[in-house]
Parts: C-alpha cells; structure tokens; sequence
C-alpha cells in the first residue's frame, strides 16, 4: 500500500479524507487506484487523456515525479497544485432566503474570475449579493433551465480543468455532473465550457466547449456525449482559433424543431444541422472577414463569430455580431446581410449580442472599439438598439457611465423576457447595469465584482 495525501478540494471529492492507502506498483497504478475508489475524482488529477493536468504535481516521498515513477509499499505520494492555479468552494451557505414570487424582483447569475454571484433584487434595480459559489474559480457561465428549474454552472478550476455544476437552489450545494469530457480516441481534453443550453426535447441539454466542439445531456445534464460528426469534420485541421481560442460559444435551436441547430464557432464560422446533429453543413454565404487579405476572402473559412442568437417568434431569423461586424440571416443561417456597416454604429466590433424575444425586429449590441482597444467607443458606454432589423440604430445611456472605459465580454449581456424587456450586462471592471424598460433608461445594480464573465437572467 502507498499512503497517498489529498488537500481540499480533492479532499472534499474523496469523501472528506486527507490521508489514503492505495494500492499500485507505479504512480498511474495509484492515481487509478484512486480514481476508481472514489469516481468523483475522476478528471481532477489527469485529464481525458491520462495526462497529469498542467498545474497539478505529483511528489514521491517529497521528489517531484511523473506517472511512470515506480512506487514501493510504505511511500507517501502528494497529489497538490501548482502555485499558478486556483481553489474551489462549492458549499457555501447562503446568505438570505430565495426570490420572491412577485414578479417583480429579478434573480442574476454572474459568472466573474472569482466565483459565481447570485442577485437578487427589483427588475433593472440595485441588487444584493445573496450567494457567492466557487469562489476563487472561474466560471465562464451559469444558466437556469427554465423547464426543470435547474441552475447550472460552468466552472474553469485553474490547475484541474473545467466542469459542469448543477443545484436546485443556487444558494445552496451544487453537484457535478459526469463530463463533458473527450473520449480517448479523440486525443483532445476540454480546455473550457463556453455555454450550456437547454434543448427542445425533455431532458436535453447542449454544451459547447474548446477546443470548439458540441456535447449533448439527454439525462437533464447529469452526464454528456461529444457530438462525433462535428469533431470528425473533414475540415477540422484547417479550423484556426480566434484570439479567444477554438471556441464553440453560441447555440440555437428551434422551438418544436428539435432536429435543426445552428452554432457558431471562433473562428471556424456557422454550421448548422437538420438532423440533430448526425451530419453538417456551413452557413457563411455573405460574411466578410475584414481581417483577411481581400484577395483571399471569398475561400477563407476563418471566420471569427463572435455570437449569435436567434429570433424565437420568427426562429429562421438570426442576429450575428461578428469580428468586425453585425449580421442578420432571415434563412435560418445559410446567407448573411451586413447591419452594422451604416445605421449609427460607432463600431461594428465586439461580443455581446441580445435578441428580443417579443419582438424579432429588434435587438441589442454594446460595441467595442475594435480589436486593438477592445473598450467602449469615445469612452462612453452605450447599448445600441435596432428595431427596424438592422437599418437603423439608436444609442441607449440613460444612468449608463461616461468618460469610462468599459470592456463587456461574449456572455455578459442577457435579457429577461419581460414586458416591458429586461436588460442586464457586466463589465470587467466588476460592475453590472441593468434596465426594467428596454434600456431606455439604466442603474447600476451591483458594483466591486471581480471582472464579469458571463450575466444571465433566471428568469
């Protein structure tokens, strides 16, 4: 037996124990060894490939050693991070009760670099912190599904990867589900989980990882299988990734369509799907890579999407933003029409997109500078709205902030379906802002967050 010792949060997987006997006759018979005694463990210390993650070190009787080290009974074998990464904490208690049922309060997810933070408070009012998860951690998103009421999380766990959580109660003990993760013949891990969403069948769920790739939960999200047809593209060793990565970030599928699907990935354009995703086709008919020779354009498949989302009350209508500029298809992704050229755009970079779901002739941008100052134009911080599809675009920041220079990420703009619309979006500084009337006018709701990632509604 090797006595194998275990800090937090490995500890906490293994059942609370610090201090273990395993058996094996090298360092990968160990880790194995522990693996299969306590499956909670399982991606933690190796990742799909059997590879030690980059920031975690083994040390044998105090040396630094690898998986193939042969090991005697009586050693002892550390298992702990490398100073660069960061902890978990996924159980704290909750700070106050749960929302109230009038209609009129509003429950925020924020992803930030330091935990996920839970708001409550009146709709496109200041809100108050009432939970704080994972703390320490990255979590790039975190939804509710809205048919089960199930809160989920992705959550980036500096030396041990990333994972997808799920809870009832936000507030209260997440658990985490089974993937996703690679199979071994696919000689990849995930490297990050850029969004989960709900499908349109009971008990699915999509998630869409880097390097980009899309896993499907039939199971309500509690275990995931990679979509092989989109991972064994032909085309796949000429995908380029964006400065983001290789990303798979946005996913739309149609209500009552449960087949048809389109994503998109940095920077290997739209691709969509009718047959759930058994087989794929592009969509980039009328996307102009500006940051492409223009001799070279017309057969350039590295076309950075930055995000897109779908018109539900007219699901063949699809918003893009791009890099380096805004689209709309009204033929369910097979052709693009510029937005974003003219119409009152000071910039047509950036991430954030939201569509209105009452209204498929209106959405939402908060420009960027562009990609060499990636902050809002003029230094003042805007949200510009279309409601005639893109022909026009008008300012809205009542209550927003000037002379600042604001940078809003990918998943940090989100609206909550109410009537009048909902608007909320954070920004890397750690503020969040949020509207009750469709942005006419703007308050900031929670303030002195670390850098937000992802802003989400509950609702």
């Amino acid at each position: 037996m090797v006595l194998v010792k275990l800090r937090a949060p490995l500890r906490d997987l293994a059942g609370g124990q610090s201090e273990l006997q395993i058996e094996g006759a090298t360092l990968e018979e160990v880790i194995e060894g522990l693996e299969r005694t306590y499956p909670k463990l399982v991606g933690w210390v190796r990742d799909e490939q059997g590879e030690v993650r980059q920031h975690v070190n083994l040390f044998l009787n105090g040396d630094k050693a690898t998986l193939a080290a042969a090991v005697s009974p009586g050693d002892r074998v550390h298992v702990l991070p490398s100073i660069s990464g960061g902890a978990v904490q996924t159980a704290v208690m909750p700070q106050t009760s749960t929302l109230s049922e009038d209609g009129e309060l509003a429950e925020l997810l924020v992803g930030t670099r330091k935990g996920l933070f839970v708001l409550q408070g009146a709709r496109g009012g200041p809100m108050k912190e009432v939970a704080r998860k994972f703390s320490g951690t990255e979590v790039e998103f975190a939804i509710k599904d809205p048919r089960s009421g199930t809160y989920f999380a992705s959550v980036t766990h500096g030396q041990y990867g990333p994972r997808i959580y799920h809870a009832q109660d936000p507030s209260g003990e997440w658990e985490q589900c089974s993937g996703p993760v690679f199979p071994e013949d696919a000689g990849a891990a995930v490297s990050r989980i850029w969004v989960v969403r709900p499908g349109e069948e009971e008990g699915v769920l999509w998630a869409g990882v880097a390097p980009a790739a899309l896993f499907k939960s039939e199971d309500g999200g509690v275990s995931w299988s990679l979509n092989r047809p989109l991972w064994d593209d032909p085309s796949r060793p000429n995908w380029q990734p964006g400065a983001g990565g290789l990303c798979l970030h946005s996913i739309c599928t149609w209500p009552g369509q449960p087949a048809r699907m389109a994503i998109g990935i940095s920077a290997a354009g739209v691709w969509l799907s009718e047959d759930g995703g058994e087989t794929w086709r592009r969509g980039n008919k009328g996307l102009v890579p500006r940051y492409v020779p223009e001799e070279s354009r017309d057969e350039s498949t590295a076309l950075c999407v930055h995000n897109m989302h779908r018109a539900p009350l007219q699901p063949d209508r699809i918003y893009m933003q791009f890099h380096g500029g805004v689209y709309r298809s009204d033929d369910a992704g097979e052709s693009w029409v510029d937005i974003g050229s003219e119409g009152g755009l000071p910039s047509d970079f950036g991430f954030p997109l939201v569509t209105d779901p009452g209204d498929p002739n209106r959405a939402f941008v908060i420009p960027l500078n562009g990609d060499f100052d990636r902050v809002t134009p003029d230094a003042t911080v805007r949200v510009f709205e279309t409601r005639d599809l893109g022909a026009t675009w008008n300012a809205l920041g009542d209550g927003l902030p000037e002379n600042a220079y604001l940078t809003v990420l990918r998943q940090a703009f989100c609206q909550d379906g109410g009537r009048p619309l909902g608007l909320y979006f954070g920004a890397t500084s750690g503020e969040v802002f949020g509207s009750a009337d469709g942005g006419a006018t703007w308050a900031t709701v929670a303030e002195h967050l670390p850098p937000v990632l992802a802003v989400r509604s509950s609702s």
